[in-house]
């Protein structure tokens, strides 16, 4: 059985997670992989390393904290943390001192994955979570992380990591966690199936128990509706993003096509959205909503005469377009 957990590394409810679902795995017996995904819940964090003590009196902590411990102010979460820690064996000594950047630390993991397989990675997140969390080390450090990837098994990782390795991996697991609705630290998923938070292990292992979800889209398809969902969420740049391998690969396909010309406009990106949007009407004069998108690309441009007459048709052909 495979498990992801997506988590940020910073996160002390991603290292307790990751005990309980060690616990959970042992109380049902079965062989689990756990694969690591990103999730960022203080993307702002600096590359070169701060005091957290320091940090937590900003305002822009809350909503880090949030993400990760919801309802729960600075100090009642770092009690409540450390309490539950020191109970799941990840004391005596807890607590991170350091606010830095994990994204390299996030790429490691990618990396580990790509080229060692879940094992090693697995080792990678917990050397990586040990130093943060209980040898109060600073992850953002390239040493840290050198020494982290070379005892879990992975000594090629920080040649990678200096190269650049793993940014676009990590840019578009997070994309494809934000689409799939990933919102809390940690948060497992099993097939289509997710559990929010480091839940007790009795409960992970009932979540585990309850199959494995629907299966799985065909990749072109899932592709196509994670970025509708981005664009849902209001991220047309990210949906864009998500689209791209397709627009290279199926840039025929009317609904891609449309659905990038959606993502422009969106975004903004006018000029591009008008030149796809003529080409789909031209193509198919009966297409009401490519029309009447088109007629509002125009009227966001200013150009009202060229507009109306677009916005006119559409309503005829479909009334809820009026």
């Amino acid at each position: 059985m495979r498990i992801e957990i997506w988590a940020d590394v910073v996160c002390p409810w991603a290292y307790i997670g990751k005990r309980r679902v060690e616990a959970a795995a042992a109380l049902l017996g079965d062989e689990v992989e756990v694969l690591w995904r990103p999730y960022r819940i203080d993307p702002s964090a600096p590359a070169v390393a701060e005091p957290l003590e320091e940090a937590l009196r900003e305002p822009i902590a809350d909503g880090a904290l949030e993400a990760c411990s919801p309802g729960l102010g600075h100090e009642e979460n770092r009690v409540r943390v450390a309490e539950i820690a020191r109970a799941e064996g990840l004391g005596p000594k807890w607590g991170a001192v350091w606010r830095t950047d994990s994204g390299p630390a996030h790429r490691l993991l990618a990396l580990a994955w790509e080229h060692r397989g879940a094992q090693v990675q697995n080792a990678v997140a917990e050397g990586v979570m040990r130093a943060h969390f209980t040898e109060e080390e600073d992850i953002g450090d390239r040493a840290v992380l050198a020494r982290v990837a070379e005892q879990a098994g992975f000594p090629e990782g920080p040649g990678l990591l200096d190269a650049g390795g793993g940014e676009r991996e990590v840019r578009e697991l997070l994309l494809y966690g934000k689409a799939r609705g990933v919102a809390t630290s940690p948060t497992l998923v099993v097939g289509g199936r997710s559990l929010e938070g480091a839940q007790p292990a009795e409960a992970i292992a009932g979540f585990l128990r309850g199959g494995t979800g629907p299966a799985p889209l065909p990749p072109e398809v899932e592709r196509f509706r994670l970025a509708e969902a981005l664009l849902g969420r209001r991220d047309p740049l990210g949906a864009l993003e998500m689209l791209a391998p397709m627009l290279r690969s199926h840039g025929g396909d009317r609904g891609v096509r449309l659905l990038a010309a959606r993502c422009r406009f969106a975004s903004a990106q006018l000029n591009g959205a008008e030149r796809e949007l003529r080409s789909l009407v031209d193509e198919d004069p009966g297409d009401s909503y490519a029309r009447l998108l088109l007629g509002r690309t125009l009227y966001r441009q200013g150009r009202d005469a060229e507009a109306a007459p677009h916005l006119r048709m559409a309503a005829a052909m479909n009334p809820d377009y009026a």
